[in-house]
């Protein structure tokens, strides 16, 4: 066979393997094609599964969390009422406390309130009390510009009335406007004030107290001081005239001062003031300047005298009383001792009447009763004499103090 007849079956055979080669990479697109789609169906179903299988667990999931969260849910209500409980049960104590405390604070908010008003009250009261005592110094202070005469009586009622709340009593244990003759004239001290032991001592009453109230009045500074002034140089003139009368050479049992009582603290402390040495001046003219206060310790100190003494002669007739009173009792004792020995005198004339009564008498009247005799009454009981108890006074002796009454007691024994 030649060449050019093979070219035709060469050919032709590469047209069938070309023609299989593409019948086969067609099959195996065809294959490839198959399994891709079996496997997008495999995935597909895979997906499907997996999404099946997500939802069932979700389901699962979500049902056990709404499990979980209902016993959760329990549990934690059954903590929260333990926990309630054991909070409730501490605290308790706390509650009651703090309602004590509640009971407390409004027993004193009531007491508070209640004190407030009562409070308020007293304020009041103390105001118009204080207005009062304005409106009466305001008078007093009228009253005593009208002159002297008037300061003199409201200084005398002053001094009464220190000397009563003291404890002495009027015309008993002082006497007011007593006059004293003396070579050079009359004297009439305010008060003189009687002393234990016949004592007495002078109290004058008498102070200008002019220039103390215009000091008071004045408005400017420099007249208020210079009416201060005036004022303590008017109560140190008149202590130099009250040192010049000597009333402790008037009367004979004196001590050797004399009282000059200024109605009022106030007046005597701002003399002071502007004289320093006024106390010290006054102690050397013997002159004492006393107020209501000082005055009333003085005459509080005579008043412990009197009642000393007073004690004193009460002892003396205590003792004199005491005497009388033993000489009484002894005598009281020899009646008393008389009666007991009549008692017992009386006591042997009985029990030998009732011996007699009884061994002479009864005995013979006892026979009836032997002869069975219808006497149509009790039978005669057997007397008994009485033993004697008198308890006698033993003597009062004469020597020493006297003892006491003592009683001595027999003790009384039964009659056979």
């Amino acid at each position: 066979m030649n060449a050019p007849g093979l070219l035709p079956i060469v050919t032709l055979l590469f047209g069938l393997v070309a023609g299989v080669a593409a019948v086969w990479a067609m099959a195996e697109r065809a294959r490839a094609g198959r399994a891709e789609l079996k496997l997008g169906l495999l995935e597909g179903q895979a997906n499907a599964s997996g999404e099946i299988l997500r939802a069932q667990a979700a389901l699962s999931a979500n049902a056990v969390a709404d499990e979980l969260v209902k016993r959760a849910g329990e549990s934690f209500a059954s903590q929260n009422s333990v926990a309630q409980a054991k909070l409730e049960a501490q605290l308790k104590p706390v509650a009651d406390s703090l309602e004590k405390f509640q009971a407390q604070v409004t027993a004193a908010e009531k007491a508070r309130a209640e004190q407030t008003g009562g409070l308020k009250a007293q304020i009041e009261q103390l105001l118009l009390a204080s207005t009062a005592t304005q409106d009466e110094a305001r008078k007093l202070s009228a009253a005593l510009r009208r002159g002297a005469g008037v300061q003199g009586r409201w200084g005398e009622q002053m001094l009464r009335n220190v000397l009563e709340m003291a404890g002495l009593k009027a015309k008993v244990d002082f006497e007011e406007q007593f006059h004293v003759d003396t070579g050079s004239g009359a004297l009439r001290p305010d008060v003189i004030v009687k002393l234990p032991g016949g004592g007495v001592f002078v109290i004058d009453a008498k102070c200008s107290l002019n220039a103390f109230l215009e000091a008071q009045d004045a408005l400017d500074e420099a007249v208020r001081e210079a009416g201060y002034l005036r004022h303590a140089q008017s109560v140190r003139a008149h202590m130099h005239s009250l040192a010049a009368k000597a009333y402790w050479d008037q009367f004979e049992a004196s001590p050797d001062f004399v009282v000059m009582f200024v109605p009022g603290d106030a007046f005597l402390a701002a003399a002071a003031e502007r004289l320093p040495d006024l106390y010290t001046q006054g102690m050397e003219r013997r002159v004492i300047l006393v107020t209501p206060s000082s005055l009333f310790a003085l005459c509080k100190a005579v008043a412990y005298g009197w009642r000393v003494e007073e004690q004193s002669l009460n002892a003396k007739q205590i003792a004199v009383l005491g005497r009388d009173l033993y000489k009484r009792l002894s005598v009281m004792g020899d009646h008393v001792t008389r009666v007991g020995r009549a008692l017992g005198s009386a006591v042997d004339h009985y029990n030998a009447f009732v011996g007699s009564l009884e061994s002479q008498v009864l005995t013979q009247a006892r026979k009836f009763e032997d002869l069975k005799v219808d006497k149509q009454s009790a039978p005669l009981k057997e007397l008994k004499g009485v033993e004697p108890a008198i308890r006698p006074l033993v003597k009062l002796s004469s020597e020493g103090s006297p003892p006491a009454l003592t009683l001595v007691e027999t003790a009384p024994t039964s009659a056979p």
